[in-house]
Order: C-alpha cells, then structure tokens, then sequence
C-alpha cells in the first residue's frame, strides 16, 4: 500500500463535511481541500459528504450538441447540473451516495497516477465486500461514466436485481505537490439516480444501459450509507493511521 500513501508517516484525518444547498460549491471545495493541502495547509485528509441531488458532467460532456438540453432534462428530474474539472462523462448524486474526497501531499504527484486508481479501487471494493457485497475493480459494458477502475458490484441471493451494477466512480485531480482522488458511492435509492442519467445520456446521444446504474441496497438489501462509511474507515486503517474526531484513534 506504500505505492498508494507516500506520506506513510502523517495521519489521514476525518473530515466530514455538510452539503451547503450549492451543489458547485460543494464540488469545489474539494478542490479547495487539494490546494490547501498543497501549501502546506492542511495534512493528509480524508473529506466525506452527501450531496444534494446533482449531475456531475464532464469536460467533453459541454461540446455535445444535446449538453443544454440534458441540463434542462436534469433540472426537470430536480438534479442540479454541474461542470466537473476532472474527466469522464456524466454522473449523477444525491443524499443516498457517499462523496470522497481523498487528498495527500507528494513531491512528484504524477509519480503513482495509475496506481492510485488501481489500489484505492480494490481498497474501496474490499470495503465493500466487508458489507457482503460482491464487488471488483473493472468497467462493466454499458455503465454511466465509463472508467477502467471502476467499483461494480454481482448480485447475489436476495438482491432486488440481476445484472452488475457500477457502485464507485473515481476520478482524479494532480496539481504540482498534491493530489485529488474523488470517488462516488452509490448506496441508497437507486431509481432517482438511473432515471435521471437515462434521461441526460439519451439527449447526449451517449450509449447507456439503465441497469448498470444501481446501488448497494440493490445488491444487499438494507446496505446504508453510515454502514458503508465505517466499512471504509476500517478498511484504510488496515493500512494507514486514520484520526476520526468522531471516533477513538483508528489504526
């Protein structure tokens, strides 16, 4: 896991932050986080949050001749539109996902780029594997915002469906001396989220297969985001020093 922490020796605290009612300035503030970090602000932090309901688009997502009216369409299911800087295409959030923001200074941040996607991933799917669910790194055909190192989750006995869902999207910001690795649980309540990304993808004219967009509820019925939550925390601290002021010291 050293080629994940290069900051091995500095803690990774707890910062669980309050969505504002301004989906684009909660998205910033990660950014914010990063450049704090950066200078020398702020030390390793691990930034969690629930946002209001939100579509997330992607910096190729605005050139696509139906990109107005896929905002109008995400305004009208009630998700506020916003402009991500990372990459990617269109994702969508809301209350019953999880936000992560995880943020670490490092001399050479490119240093390590594709290794982030590819431990931090299995670190989230083993987290979630500690909840019952089946999941693994890798993109499945047809998913919202496509990505090699995707969470995606099997069903199982008693899920609600019957096909892999993606659960975790991560994305990626480096700036000289820091790095973003943001990544998106999907935990709860499903229906809002497919229903909106179908509506947006089909006025982008981008190929999406509704039944990839779940939830972890879906796959383990009565999954919740505080449970998801702690099975993340405890998964870092089988490899790091995590500070929680919530919780005694972790690690």
């Amino acid at each position: 896991m050293t080629s994940w922490n290069p900051t091995a020796h500095q803690p990774l605290t707890v910062w669980r932050s309050e969505a504002v009612g301004d989906p684009e300035s909660d998205l910033l503030e990660g950014i914010r986080l990063l450049e704090r970090v950066r200078d020398g602000e702020s030390g390793p932090t691990l930034r969690l949050y629930r946002p209001e309901p939100t579509v997330a688009f992607g910096q190729r997502d605005i050139r696509l001749p139906g990109y107005g009216q896929a905002t109008a369409s995400a305004r009208r299911l009630g998700f506020a539109p916003v402009v991500r800087k990372a990459g990617g295409r269109a994702a969508a959030y809301h209350q019953g996902t999880l936000i992560v923001d995880h943020v670490e200074p490092a001399g050479e941040a490119m240093l390590g780029h594709q290794d982030r996607f590819r431990i931090l991933g299995e670190l989230y799917a083993r987290a979630l594997g500690d909840l019952g669910i089946e999941a693994e790194v890798g993109e499945i055909p047809g998913e919202y915002c496509p990505g090699e190192f995707s969470v995606h989750g099997r069903p199982g006995p008693g899920s609600r469906t019957t096909s892999p869902v993606k659960l975790v999207g991560t994305a990626q910001r480096v700036v000289s001396g820091a790095w973003l690795f943001a990544s998106v649980f999907v935990v709860e309540d499903s229906a809002p989220l497919r229903a909106v990304l179908e509506s947006v993808y089909a006025d982008m004219g981008l190929d999406f297969d509704p039944t990839t967009a779940g939830a972890a509820e879906d796959l383990v019925p009565g999954t919740t985001v505080e449970a998801v939550e702690q099975a993340l925390l405890q998964a870092y601290a089988r490899h790091t020093t995590v500070v929680d002021p919530q919780q005694p010291l972790v690690g």
